[in-house]
C-alpha cells in the first residue's frame, strides 16, 4: 500500500514529488509484499470469463489465491484511507493481474500521501500523527508502510522541537518583559522617595 500501498503491501512514505510547494512531499504506502508471476499484468477490461467449471484443479486453485490477494489489498489499501483522513490524496489505485478464469484481481494497490509541514508547528504535528496513522492502519503494515511512518514520527519529532525552540523564546522575552517592568517600578519608587525627602 502506498499509504503508498502495496503490490504486496509496501507504503513508499515520502518520496519528494514534483510539488509546487518545496515543503510537500508524495509519500506511498504500497502493498507489494506478493508478486504472482503467473497471470498477466493488466488494467484492460476486455478479457473474456470462463465459467469456473471449465478450470482444471490447478487452475481453480490459483483463482482462488487470486481472490484472496484480491481481497487482502482491497482491505488494506481501505484501512490507509480509512485512517489516513485527510493525508491521503485521491483512492487507491491497483495492480492487477488476470487470472485462468479471464477475471481481473489486485495483487498490489498503492495510496498517495500528502506529506505537508502545516503553518505552525502544532499543525505539523498533528498532521504527521494523521499520516503515521493512515500507514500503521493496516494489520499487516509493509515495509513501505513503516518507513512512511518512520518518516513521519521524524517529521513530528522536527516540529516538537521547533515548538519547543519558539516556548523558550517566549518565556526569554516574558522573563525579559518582566525583569523589565520591575526595574521601571523600583524606579519609580526610588524617584518617589527623592520626592518626599525633598519635601520633609
Amino acid at each position: 500500500m502506498n499509504i503508498s500501498s502495496v503490490s504486496s503491501y509496501t507504503p513508499s512514505f515520502l518520496e519528494p514529488k514534483e510539488a509546487k510547494d518545496t515543503n510537500e512531499a508524495s509519500l506511498a504506502l504500497k502493498d507489494d509484499t506478493q508478486e504472482t508471476g503467473e497471470g498477466d499484468e493488466t488494467k484492460s477490461s476486455d478479457t473474456i470469463t470462463k465459467d469456473p467449471t471449465d478450470l482444471e484443479p490447478a487452475e481453480r486453485q490459483q483463482v482462488a489465491e487470486l481472490q484472496q490477494r484480491d481481497s487482502e489489498v482491497r482491505a488494506h489499501e481501505a484501512a490507509h484511507i480509512a485512517a489516513g483522513g485527510s493525508a491521503v490524496s485521491g483512492s487507491a489505485s491497483y495492480t492487477y493481474q488476470q487470472g485462468p478464469d479471464g477475471r481481473l484481481y489486485a495483487i498490489g494497490g498503492e495510496v498517495a500521501i500528502t506529506a505537508s509541514g502545516g503553518n505552525s508547528p502544532q499543525e505539523t504535528i498533528s498532521q504527521a500523527r494523521q499520516i503515521q496513522a493512515g500507514a500503521l492502519a493496516p494489520a499487516s503494515p509493509s515495509p513501505q508502510d513503516l518507513k512512511v511512518a518512520s518518516s513521519a514520527a521524524m517529521m513530528e519529532a522536527q516540529a516538537r522541537q521547533e515548538l519547543a525552540l519558539e516556548k523558550s523564546e517566549e518565556q526569554k522575552e516574558e522573563e525579559v518583559n518582566t525583569y523589565q517592568d520591575n526595574q521601571d517600578e523600583i524606579s519609580l519608587e526610588e524617584n518617589h522617595t527623592e520626592i518626599l525627602s525633598l519635601q520633609a
